[in-house]
């Protein structure tokens, strides 16, 4: 039976850890899919002044490109802060016993 618990938790510390990577190769897609969303939004802010003109352009371009920097640094902290979680989820694989 001894044997059966030892097989049974290395499956289980096996399964965690591949869990733990499937959400560490997520939250890496997830930071690319911000990266990706704060260029076109400055490439929106570059093109909008000079494709359109309107008299307000140039606050539009401005606005593009605030929104692009807070997507950017959005997406940086949640990626830094689901990164620190992770590391404190590692800690817990293989903490528990079968009864």
């Amino acid at each position: 039976m001894n044997d059966l618990n030892k097989q049974i938790n290395k499956d289980l510390i096996l399964r965690e850890r591949l869990a733990i990577e499937r959400t560490s190769m997520g939250n890496d897609r997830t930071l690319l899919a911000f990266i990706r969303t704060s260029l076109y939004f400055s490439i929106a802010g570059m093109s909008v002044n000079n494709l359109i003109e309107i008299d307000y352009g140039l606050w539009f371009e401005i606005a593009f490109w605030i929104m692009a920097v807070l997507i950017l640094i959005t997406g940086f902290f949640k990626y830094f802060k689901q990164k620190k979680s992770l590391k404190e989820s590692e800690k817990h694989i293989g903490n528990y016993r079968l009864h």
